[in-house]
C-alpha cells in the first residue's frame, strides 16, 4: 500500500506536469474539453489518497462499530421479540462471527417510553460512543431494533418524523396527541432521514434470501420517538443510525431474526467500510 505522503507527492507531481501541458491550451474548445477531463482525473487520483473514507491520510477501510437498542414490552405486546434478540444477540455473534473490521458494541434495551425516558436515552447514546470520540478512522452505527406486530416481513425504515402521536399510553403513562419531538425543529411535518445506505444494504438482505423491505412511515409512537432523537444525535455527533421493524416471532420464528439481525450488520458494515 503507498503510504499518505507517498501519495501526496504523487498527486503535486502529476498536477504540476498537467497543468503545465494545460495552460497553454486552456482557452480553446479542445483545451477546455481536456481541463475538464483533468478535472475528473484529479478527482480519482484525490480518492486514492483520501482512502475510501474520505479523511486525508488514513490508511484502508474503516472500523465499524454497531450499538444495538430493543425495547421492553408494551400494549398489546406482552413479549417484545426485539428485547430477546437484543439480549441473545452477543453470544449468537460470538459464535458466528463478523467480518474483520466489524465490531458489536452496546447492547441495551430501552423502556417502551417517550418523554419519560429521554435522559435514559441520550445517557444510552452519549455511553455508547465515549470512547471512540478520538479515532477519526471508525465509523460508529446506532441501529435500533423495534417490532411491528402485524407485519409479514422486515422494514427498514428511511426516516423519522418530528411528531409524537401515541394511539395508547406508554410504559411511563405519556401518551401525546400531535406533539412535536423536538420543537425547535419545527412543525410536526418536519422528517429526518438516515443516512446509510439503505437501498444498499436492501439488496444485501434480499441476496440472502430475507423477507424486506424499505418503509417511509416509522409510525408515530415510541419507535418513531426514539429514531427521530438517534438521527438527530447521530447528525450532530457524525454517526450514523438505523431503525428497523421486525415482525413477531409467530410471523417470523426467533431463529431465523437472530440470522436475520447479524446479517444485518453486517450489510450496514458492507456499506460503511
Amino acid at each position: 500500500m503507498i503510504s499518505a505522503d507517498s501519495k501526496t507527492r504523487l498527486l503535486l507531481r502529476l498536477l504540476y506536469l498537467e497543468t503545465t501541458n494545460l495552460d497553454s491550451r486552456s482557452t480553446t474548445t479542445a483545451g477546455i474539453r481536456e481541463f475538464r477531463g483533468f478535472s475528473t482525473f484529479l478527482k480519482k487520483i484525490g480518492n486514492c489518497i483520501c482512502g475510501r473514507n474520505g479523511d486525508m491520510g488514513s490508511e484502508g477501510p474503516k472500523n465499524v462499530v454497531i450499538h444495538v437498542t430493543g425495547f421492553k414490552k408494551f400494549q398489546g405486546v406482552a413479549e417484545n421479540p426485539t428485547e430477546t434478540i437484543v439480549d441473545n444477540l452477543k453470544d449468537f455473534v460470538d459464535k458466528r462471527g463478523l467480518p474483520a473490521g466489524v465490531t458489536l458494541g452496546s447492547c441495551t434495551i430501552l423502556e417502551t417510553a417517550g418523554d419519560g425516558a429521554l435522559p435514559t436515552l441520550y445517557k444510552v447514546l452519549e455511553s455508547g460512543t465515549a470512547a471512540t470520540n478520538d479515532d477519526k478512522n471508525e465509523q460508529i452505527v446506532w441501529l435500533h431494533l423495534g417490532v411491528n406486530n402485524g407485519a409479514l416481513r422486515f422494514a427498514i425504515e428511511r426516516l423519522a418524523a418530528n411528531e409524537a402521536t401515541f394511539l395508547c399510553p406508554d410504559e411511563l403513562g405519556w401518551q401525546p396527541l400531535q406533539h412535536p419531538i423536538v420543537p425547535e425543529d419545527g412543525e410536526i411535518s418536519c422528517t429526518r432521514e438516515t443516512c446509510c445506505s439503505i437501498e444498499e444494504v436492501l439488496r444485501f438482505l434480499k441476496k440472502k434470501g430475507y423477507e424486506v423491505t424499505i418503509s417511509d412511515d416509522a409510525g408515530r409512537f415510541v419507535c418513531n420517538y426514539v429514531y427521530y432523537h438517534s438521527l438527530r444525535f447521530a447528525e450532530q455527533k457524525g454517526y450514523k443510525s438505523l431503525f428497523v421493524h421486525v415482525p413477531s416471532f409467530l410471523r417470523i420464528d426467533e431463529e431465523t431474526q437472530m440470522h436475520f439481525v447479524a446479517s444485518l450488520i453486517e450489510a450496514i458494515a458492507s456499506t460503511c467500510q
